[in-house]
């Protein structure tokens, strides 16, 4: 269900804003850090999006089909050094 409600332009500070009703904000969900931007003369704000969001449960999901093993059987030598000088 789309909810448009009126509202004003008000000036906060140096700056000018908008106040987000209540039900407009339980609708969404979302936390206290948002991030807002110009689409097409459009005001978008959505939910931040935490670098490595969801990383966590898609690992899990990869340990559980067994799909977290190395590509490559051997390992890459870059040198002659990495063979005889390193310390794996």
């Amino acid at each position: 269900m789309e909810t448009a409600i009126k509202t004003r332009i008000v000036k906060i500070g140096n700056s000018q804003g908008i106040r987000i009703p209540k039900l407009l904000l339980d609708q969404l969900g979302f936390g206290s850090d948002v991030e807002i931007a110009v689409e097409q003369r459009t005001l978008v704000i959505r939910p931040v999006q935490h670098a490595r969001q969801g990383w966590e449960e898609q690992f899990r999901l990869m340990a559980e089909r067994g799909d977290d093993q190395l590509l490559d059987d051997d390992a890459l030598s870059l040198s002659q050094w990495d063979n005889s000088e390193w310390a794996w």
